[in-house]
């Protein structure tokens, strides 16, 4: 970068910041409306999954067998029995027996 000796150039400077500073603050608000990728916890498709994987889980059928069912993997299998575990423990299953 050049030393600037004039006070055109550091006007001239000024400026060109400013419009680089005005830029990346467009930039940044971009990023911060952005749609987040990965899972989005308690969507309509998430509580629907959930939903059949309380029905098959309370009926006794194994954790492995309602993966298959729902396309799913063992770990998101394991997660949503984690958050079926939680609410159970708090209470708060809506429609199933919970009375243990």
């Amino acid at each position: 970068m050049k030393k600037i000796k004039t006070l055109e150039e550091a006007l001239s400077r000024i400026e060109q910041l400013e419009s680089e500073n005005a830029e990346l603050k467009e930039e940044l608000e971009y990023f911060k409306k952005r749609k987040a990728s990965g899972r989005q916890k308690h969507n309509a498709k998430w509580m629907s999954i959930y939903n059949d994987f309380v029905v098959c889980h309370e009926k006794g059928m194994p954790l492995i067998e309602i993966a298959d069912r729902n396309g799913l993997s063992k770990r998101s299998i394991y997660r949503y029995k984690a958050y079926y575990e939680e609410l159970k423990k708090k209470g708060k299953l809506i429609g199933s027996d919970n009375a243990d």
